[in-house]
């Protein structure tokens, strides 16, 4: 009886949760060999580049110098986000001898950084509502 108790009052839990949806999209690629990247973050722990840590990740297909993903159930709060053109469709993001990188990438809010990648700060964006755009440019 305990048990069954136990599973109604999570079941009614998850209910309270509001869940809402991030439509990405990622304009001006360059072309459209490979695929674009995305990590999603729901916290600075892994950004912008530890795939471990993002809340979720995705590759697309590039159509017309653009990619659009749409991440769902994503619960209310803040998040971050990095892309790039995996061009060569390695699995990561390739760099010169002096780490600078080879591909294109963005950050939501199309935030940028000194001499590296941009803080989460820089790059959170809310989750508060149904559904929410992002937009990042190349």
């Amino acid at each position: 009886m305990k048990l069954l108790i136990l599973f109604f009052s999570v079941f009614i839990m998850m209910q309270d949760q509001p869940c809402a949806e991030i439509k990405l999209e990622v304009t001006n690629v360059k072309n459209s060999q490979g695929v674009v990247r995305v990590l999603l973050f729901d916290g600075e722990n892994g950004f912008p580049n530890d795939p471990k840590k993002a809340f979720k990740s995705a590759s697309g297909e590039i159509i017309n110098n653009k990619v659009t993903f749409t991440f769902k159930g994503i619960p209310k709060g803040a998040y971050a986000i990095s892309v790039f053109h995996d061009s060569q469709n390695l699995g990561y993001l390739r760099t010169n001898i002096l780490g600078i990188p080879k591909d294109d990438y963005g950050f939501s809010n199309n935030a940028s950084g000194h001499f590296g990648p941009p803080s989460f700060e820089k790059a959170k964006f809310s989750v508060d509502k149904q559904k929410v755009e992002v937009r990042i440019r190349f």
